[in-house]
């Protein structure tokens, strides 16, 4: 799997600040994906908001997303929660589940927040990932409806946009000589000019040489 070490080393800190913008919005009334830094092709940390509707109060114990066949998929981290990939043939990510410890899980008045580490997202202008939520009295509401005519669906499933591809520069594939610091080239430029000097000086010292042995034979 073809991983940027950035996204690794920063996929907590990104998970956290998205969870802390999450948690400063309204909750919204169905499960929903944000991945500011998600491009075509590219990687990009998603979190999924879901909100627990139970009408009962039950806690949500369960979350399914379903993924357009990734590359790879890292979990994060989740106390009190365990994560299941699936695979299909070619060993592409095609979803996750997430299902809560006993006695555990989303609880009335609440939401929680499910991120994931994606690689290989597809080169489309968005995705599409049907969610399933299941709660402790046995509802499952599929949230897995498009929207048509421009209203949006009673169980809208969660739709990411994706931004432009990134260029082989800005992917830090670029040219060596653009990606070369100023100061770098400066010194190089300063290295071949010393060194035409060097160049220069050596032969007028060997011509100075020359013409004193021809001195020094006629005398």
């Amino acid at each position: 799997m073809k991983k940027s070490w950035m996204y690794r080393a920063g996929f907590t800190g990104v998970a956290a600040a998205a969870a802390v913008v999450i948690a400063a919005a309204p909750a919204g009334a169905h499960v929903s994906v944000s991945g500011p830094d998600a491009a075509r092709g590219g990687s990009a940390v998603l979190t999924f908001r879901v909100p627990n509707e139970s009408a009962t109060g039950s806690p949500t114990t369960a979350l399914t997303v379903q993924f357009p066949a990734l590359t790879e998929v890292n979990t994060q981290t989740m106390p009190g929660w365990r994560a299941e990939v699936s695979r299909d043939a070619d060993h592409k990510v095609t979803g996750v589940t997430w299902t809560a410890d006993a006695g555990g899980g989303i609880g009335p008045g609440q939401f929680g927040t499910f991120a994931v580490l994606a690689d290989g997202l597809p080169d489309t202008d968005s995705i599409t990932m049907p969610a399933t939520q299941t709660y402790a009295d046995g509802q499952v509401v599929k949230w897995d409806q498009t929207s048509s005519g421009g209203s949006e669906p009673e169980n809208p499933a969660p739709v990411l946009q994706l931004a432009a591809k990134q260029s082989g520069a800005a992917a830090g594939h670029g040219d060596v000589k653009t990606a070369m610091p100023q100061s770098q080239s400066e010194k190089d430029t300063t290295a071949r000019w010393l060194g035409s000097i060097g160049i220069v000086l050596g032969a007028l010292g060997l011509l100075g040489g020359l013409g004193l042995g021809f001195a020094r034979r006629k005398s």
